[in-house]
């Protein structure tokens, strides 16, 4: 089976002079490299594609592949992650992770939660700003949380982010609209602890791998900011779940999963309420796969689940989708 893997490498991007936090979600070289020979390693041949324009261009010239493995993250606008998918889908080309609707609607964080709040699972309330008119009509209850709707990695997200008072409100969300020219997510704020969830598979075969707890270190602030997931060495620790948290964790994070019809792998954010109940905060159905560095690969490793086990369930999931329905 030949395999074509789709990709944002954060260096091309960097070299056209974009920002480091505009390239945070963009891939290292050696995530490339990690999944390729994780792949090769699993028996299969694979060939490099690159973003979204290279892949247009391959497809232009007749170029196929037996499945894509797609990690391309996108740069502009809420379809950003949608695109590749979308193209794949308009040639019959199959491929790893989720859907162009899945992946749209995940990305805006709102749209998620109005699914995840529909289908029963526990999520903080919250509005969406759109104008600094709309924080009139918002009744949550304070402290809250504020972040870009449609961002991930961490972006937007800092000490500012724990609201106390309107004025606070005002202040942060009129940075925000403007910094980052898309609404605003405002919920009422997690007091509890914080973990995150792997979860493999699809649908009724999806199963979680392990979950760790995000522990901040002394002098921290207690958020999974950019800055913090940028330089989490001697600030976060991770810790493996166990017992009746991981099965609390696991409960949300599966139902979550397949409430957003998630495919392959990925990972689900869940946090404690005031209320001391599991809370679904969001889902990342393009989970970083850097061995050393991403999320997803570090708990599994701490829980005796190895880069290459994580991988081969991925492309096992995606074959059994898309080969033998």
């Amino acid at each position: 089976m030949k395999i074509g893997l789709t990709y944002d490498l954060r260096s091309d991007y960097l070299k056209l002079g974009y920002s480091l936090e505009e390239t945070a979600e963009f891939d290292k070289e050696s995530t490339i490299e990690n999944i390729e020979q994780a792949i090769q390693n699993a028996g299969y041949e694979t060939i490099r594609i690159g973003h979204a324009q290279s892949l247009m261009k391959a497809l232009l010239n007749g170029e196929k592949w037996d499945l894509v493995f797609n990690i391309a993250e996108g740069l502009y606008g809420e379809g950003r992650e949608s695109l590749v998918p979308a193209l794949l889908d308009a040639y019959k080309i199959p491929y790893v992770f989720s859907g162009p609707v899945t992946l749209g609607i995940s990305l805006n964080k709102a749209f998620a939660k109005q699914i995840i709040r529909d289908c029963g699972i526990n999520t903080p309330a919250f509005h969406v700003v759109s104008k600094l008119a709309d924080i009139s009509k918002i009744k949550l209850e304070y402290p809250l949380f504020v972040k870009p709707i449609s961002e991930g990695t961490g972006k937007g997200i800092d000490t500012k982010s724990f609201i106390k008072s309107t004025e606070e409100l005002e202040k942060v969300c009129a940075y925000l609209l403007t910094q980052f020219n898309q609404p605003v997510l405002v919920e009422e704020y997690l007091p509890g602890r914080e973990f995150t969830v792997g979860v493999l598979g699809t649908g009724e075969n999806a199963f979680v791998p392990g979950a760790m707890e995000i522990v901040y270190n002394e002098n921290t602030h207690n958020f999974y900011s950019y800055d913090n997931k940028e330089n989490y060495v001697g600030r976060i620790n991770y810790i493996a779940v166990e017992g009746e948290l991981l099965d609390q964790c696991k409960n949300v994070a599966l139902n979550a999963w397949k409430a957003l019809n998630c495919f392959d792998g990925g990972r689900v954010d869940v946090k404690i309420d005031r209320f001391g109940k599991m809370s679904f905060i969001e889902v990342n159905p393009l989970a970083g796969l850097n061995a050393e560095i991403s999320d997803l690969p570090i708990l599994c490793g701490l829980n005796n689940f190895s880069y290459q086990k994580l991988i081969n369930e991925i492309l096992k999931s995606a074959i059994k989708r898309n080969f033998n329905k």
